[in-house]
């Protein structure tokens, strides 16, 4: 991973946190390396997660690579969301990764994902495939917790995605299904693979899956913002 500037320590309040996203709002990728006295790459070819792992480092997140929300003492996840200059969300949020083996799968209210996505900041970065690193542009977070009927079809996705490994049918599970969360393989190349049971019963290799929200659900979430900060 190339430079990433000195990690701050984790935000003792959620006002802590709300105030150093606003002192990055509106500034370049150049700017923000300008004030914290660090490299940028001059590309993202070898370091994909680079933007992501910088927001993690000027914001204090503190979770690392635990399966728990970034800031572990508020409780809050952090999720960088590349969009287009019109503001229009480019790529599915990736949460976390998919339990293939049943000794590994919980319950909605004890998993990964509903851990992740009851509270959340959302950080837009203005990211055009064709704009330099150094110009990408850190946008207006928006700290923002799921109504009631949100958690209540992100739980009918995930117990109807977790229904499906059980009875053997990940190969037949596409990303088309699923309201807001989809599932997507995650894996470093095609080698990679796991193991997950099949509709037999018999152990198979298989590559890993993700678990994504697809970009329309996030994008109701800037537009909401936008409507209600205007």
């Amino acid at each position: 991973m190339t430079d990433l500037p000195q990690r701050i320590h984790p935000p003792s309040s959620e006002a802590e946190l709300l105030q150093r996203c606003q002192l990055f709002a509106g500034l370049q990728l150049k700017q923000i390396a300008q004030m914290l006295s660090f490299t940028l790459p001059e590309n993202l070819k070898r370091d994909k997660g680079y933007v992501g792992q910088l927001a993690e480092h000027i914001l204090g997140a503190n979770a690392g690579n635990l399966a728990q929300p970034d800031f572990v003492a508020l409780d809050i996840e952090l999720k960088t969301i590349p969009i287009n200059s019109q503001g229009k969300v480019m790529e599915s949020t990736y949460i976390s990764m998919v339990p293939l083996s049943h000794e590994k799968q919980c319950s909605w209210r004890e998993s990964v994902v509903y851990a992740k996505l009851k509270r959340v900041l959302w950080l837009p970065i203005e990211s055009e495939r064709t704009m330099p690193l150094s110009k990408r542009r850190f946008g207006q977070a928006i700290l923002w917790q799921p109504a009631e009927p949100i958690l209540n079809a992100l739980q009918a996705d995930y117990d109807y995605i977790l229904e499906k490994i059980v009875v053997g049918e990940l190969q037949s599970l596409s990303a088309s299904e699923g309201k807001y969360l989809q599932v997507r393989p995650k894996a470093a190349n095609r080698q990679a693979l796991t193991e997950t049971v099949n509709a037999d019963g018999e152990v198979v290799k298989t590559l890993p899956r993700g678990f994504y929200l697809r970009p329309a659900f996030t994008q109701a979430i800037i537009d909401d913002w936008r409507q209600n900060a205007y």
